[in-house]
């Protein structure tokens, strides 16, 4: 029976976590210890151990922040317990993070005063490795420091099941399908255990769909601040009813269709063959959505399929 090789030496520990590794040996709690040898020849470790939950600083009774996960950022809606979106406290700050520094630009915050932010981070949509990783932990961090600072549990959506997308720029949707969608809610899961916020995961389906139908001309806002708002609605627990403002908005897209605008028009656009068929669907759907379980109102082949397909048709 042979031995592994014994590797001996120096072992390097970032300053900022030098004082958990000490509290962990004195402590005596056990741990495992991974050696990985690099293409450099150098070692890394990887020290896993239990930690114990922190007592939870959010209250899910005062509402959640709900958090749209994109290529280049995140888009916020802090939204009350009665789902609708709440001002920010007066005096509100975004925390800036000190690490970037490189350019201007490089961290930019829209806020909205309604209740409304996008945080961008440029570098994200075309970084890779360590620096994608590290850029995600900061953005992490600052969503999570933001549900703190407001007392609200985050509301995510839970990417095992795929992200909804609602896009049609080429350039973005590229962007999207290369993107760790599932590794950014990873780092804000993590970080918010850490510091006691709480975290509910929703089901992703139609989230963009329903905001872009429902809210994104009502609040004046974007199509990734809408799909935030659903987000944490849907982590209160609301339904997503069919309004009369939405059917008016189906018969509107249906009448500017039905209109020829010259005698030959471009293949697949207008009142096609399939978009009548389209029409035909969603108008046995509409009638009964709002008198479906929750569950057949957000399954996949509900009507917000159709919808997506109708808009994405009218554009």
């Amino acid at each position: 029976m042979t031995r592994a090789p014994r590797v001996t030496g120096k072992l390097w520990l970032p300053e900022k976590h030098r004082q958990k590794v000490l509290e962990l040996l004195l402590s005596g709690v056990p741990y495992t210890v991974e050696l990985i040898k690099g293409r450099d020849s150098r070692y890394r470790v990887h020290i896993t151990f239990a930690v114990t939950a922190p007592v939870l600083v959010t209250n899910p009774n005062q509402g959640y922040l709900g958090v749209d996960t994109n290529p280049d950022g995140a888009a916020l809606a802090n939204v009350s317990y009665t789902g609708q979106p709440t001002p920010w406290p007066e005096g509100f700050t975004v925390p800036y993070p000190k690490a970037l520094h490189k350019f201007a630009g490089e961290f930019q915050i829209t806020m909205h005063p309604n209740g409304f932010l996008y945080i961008k981070v440029p570098e994200l949509s075309y970084s890779r490795g360590f620096r994608r990783t590290y850029l995600i932990g900061v953005l992490a961090k600052v969503v999570v420091d933001t549900a703190k600072t407001l007392g609200k549990p985050i509301a995510l959506e839970s990417l095992d099941f795929g992200k909804d997308r609602f896009d049609t720029n080429r350039k973005f949707n590229r962007m999207a399908a290369n993107f760790p969608f599932k590794k950014m809610v990873e780092a804000v899961t993590r970080k918010a255990f850490k510091e006691g916020v709480g975290v509910k995961q929703v089901w992703p389906a139609h989230t963009s769909t329903i905001g872009y139908y429902k809210y994104m001309e009502r609040y004046g806002i974007t199509i990734h601040h809408a799909a935030a708002l659903v987000i944490a609605r849907r982590a209160i627990g609301f339904r997503e009813r069919i309004t009369k403002e939405l059917k008016q908005k189906v018969q509107a897209v249906k009448e500017k269709l039905s209109q020829k605008v010259n005698s030959l028009p471009g293949e697949g656009r207008g009142m096609t063959r399939k978009v009548k068929q389209l029409f035909k669907r969603l108008d046995g759907k509409i009638s009964v959505h709002n008198g479906l379980t929750r569950y057949k109102q957000e399954s996949f082949h509900s009507v917000w399929h159709d919808l997506k397909h109708l808009a994405l048709s009218s554009r």
